[in-house]
């Protein structure tokens, strides 16, 4: 990803090849750029692979939860209108 912000291609063309929203890719470059994803502050900024692997266990556990709780909610409110 570095490479192809880096390449001079516009950010939002790079966000759309990417699947992703402009303003995600842009505080991703900022983060990389003021070292704050990880590193040494040298300005690598990117997570080893297993902290990015631990970051994604907790991501993944908090949207299963949510999931859930939005299980519940639909259930609840299919009985109210019925």
């Amino acid at each position: 990803m570095r490479l192809l912000v880096r390449s001079g291609r516009p950010l939002a063309q790079v966000a759309r090849e990417l699947g992703l929203h402009e303003q995600v890719l842009r505080n991703w470059k900022r983060a990389v750029e003021k070292g704050s994803a990880g590193g040494n502050g040298s300005g690598a900024g990117y997570f080893t692979g297993e902290e990015e692997i631990r970051r994604l266990q907790i991501e993944l556990a908090w949207v299963k939860e949510e999931r859930d709780i939005l299980k519940k909610a639909t259930a609840f409110f299919a009985k109210e209108c019925r």
